[in-house]
């Protein structure tokens, strides 16, 4: 018997549990990619998440054939690649590991009950989350709007279980028709992604490498580390988590494992990292309970907050980190750079594009969707509607992060704004977090002046928000 192993965002062999229930009950199995972007409907994977894909799927392709196997890609429907498939393979079966997007979530039931309909078996897995989103509920029956009480309900049924391994005696089976990797286009005709390569490393190994590396390192003082852009004070696994190249189960069991040789008070950092992965569970949580939240705000009050204009100009000085403000200028560059921004800037950042500027959270979303290599939409819609004022649990619209007191207290030696601002490196410290107090500086550095003026946009932004306030 031969059963298709669908992978989409779970490229992975260990703790894979479609593979690893496929591989028990099949003689042969399939490992398949479909490319199908189109079904992602308006969220379609950005430049940065294709570049990524690519090199996951290199990955997993090397390390099936590592087991003798390959990776077989196509591009097209995923149901009538499907079925395709399973009539080329005699496959009696198709297993795959759940998404849980909306639109990803109403394909799967469609191809579910088509594939039935045919005397197919189709079995789904969750390989992504600690807890499912309709597994966790308050007393009311209901879904979680605050993270706090959501986080005790999940933390209470984590228990660091020893992951599923990878299969060690898979046999496969294979078609003819398969494409190379190349051909699904994921690569930037124009090669723009040197700083992404050398950044990052796609792929199962590459996720355990960085786990291992933040296990050695950064998680002694994670708790005080974190805020620190400077520093590798984070474990960089979001995006190894959003391509499933590594699961929550491995990383808490692996950090288990390993913070149990450290003293007592430096295990006490495993806590705040679990609680910062819980974040992500809350977002998957919301999401699926409340699936208009990519586009909608969370909180139906903020329908009458009136957004300044778009303008294109000043959103575009933002995205290239052209804003005169040195601590929303690095963060945009380091984006740019590396795919990537810390998250402590990242909310920076945000406060500044929907407070000062007091341009649309949708914005920003949309910009971070093309340009992270974590892109997750549920991380980015809570992430985004969080600092904006109008999500779940929100930070209140009347905190605006002031990215020059930011700067003092997270880059007090400035050197995060040195590392992304080269302008600026030569610059006195003081000087450093605020440029435009010596026009010769900004003459002599050719860095720009402030674009807006902090006090005055803080000051229209909370008036905004009270005259919000009034017509509720």
């Amino acid at each position: 018997m031969t059963a298709i192993v669908w992978f989409r965002r779970d490229l992975r062999l260990a703790d894979n549990p479609a593979l690893s229930a496929a591989c028990a009950a099949h003689e042969r199995v399939l490992p398949v990619y479909i490319h199908a972007p189109d079904e992602d409907g308006e969220w379609a994977p950005g430049a940065a998440s294709r570049w990524w894909l690519h090199g996951s799927l290199e990955a997993l392709s090397g390390a099936l054939v590592g087991h003798g196997g390959s990776l077989h890609l196509r591009a097209g429907d995923s149901l009538e690649t499907l079925l395709a498939l399973c009539k080329a393979s005699g496959a009696t079966a198709v297993y795959w590991n759940r998404c849980y997007e909306p639109s990803a979530i109403a394909r799967d039931k469609r191809i579910k009950a088509a594939l039935r309909e045919q005397g197919i078996d189709a079995k789904s897995f969750n390989a992504a989350l600690w807890v499912e989103p309709w597994q966790v509920a308050t007393k009311q029956d209901g879904p979680y709007r605050v993270f706090t009480p959501f986080w005790r309900s999940v933390r209470a049924q984590l228990a660091p279980d020893a992951p599923l391994p990878a299969p060690q005696a898979m046999r496969f089976a294979t078609v003819s028709g398969g494409l190379q990797l190349e051909a699904l286009g994921l690569l930037p005709r124009i090669r723009w992604d040197g700083g992404l390569r050398e950044s990052w490393t796609p792929g199962e190994q590459g996720a355990l490498d960085a786990l291992e590396l933040f296990a050695d390192d950064a998680l002694n003082g994670y708790a005080r580390l974190r805020d620190l852009p400077a520093r590798h004070g984070t474990s960089r696994l979001s995006p190894h988590l959003h391509f499933g190249e590594i699961s929550p189960r491995q990383i808490h069991h692996i950090l288990q494992r390993d913070t149990q040789r450290l003293d007592a008070k430096r295990r006490l950092d495993l806590e705040p990292f679990l609680r910062e992965l819980g974040w992500r569970e809350f977002a998957h949580h919301l999401l699926f309970h409340f699936p208009q939240t990519p586009t909608e705000n969370f909180s139906p009050g903020f329908a009458s907050f009136r957004w300044a204009e778009p303008d294109e100009a000043l959103l575009e000085r933002w995205r290239q980190g052209r804003t005169g403000i040195p601590l929303v200028d690095a963060g945009m560059r380091e984006l740019w750079h590396t795919g990537w921004m810390h998250n402590r800037v990242r909310m920076v950042v945000a406060s500044f594009l929907t407070k000062n500027l007091r341009q649309h959270w949708r914005e920003g979303a949309r910009w971070f969707w093309d340009t992270l290599v974590d892109a997750d939409l549920a991380n980015n819609t809570l992430g985004w509607q969080w600092v904006a004022g109008c999500g779940a649990d929100a930070a209140p619209y009347f905190r605006v992060f002031n990215p020059v007191s930011q700067a003092q207290k997270f880059d007090p030696e400035g050197d995060y704004l040195r590392h992304w601002l080269p302008e600026l490196k030569d610059a006195p410290l003081p000087l450093l977090h605020e440029p435009w107090k010596d026009a010769a500086l900004l003459a002599r550095s050719g860095y720009p002046a402030p674009m807006i003026d902090l006090a005055a946009s803080r000051h229209d932004a909370l008036a905004a928000y009270q005259a919000m306030r009034g017509r509720g």
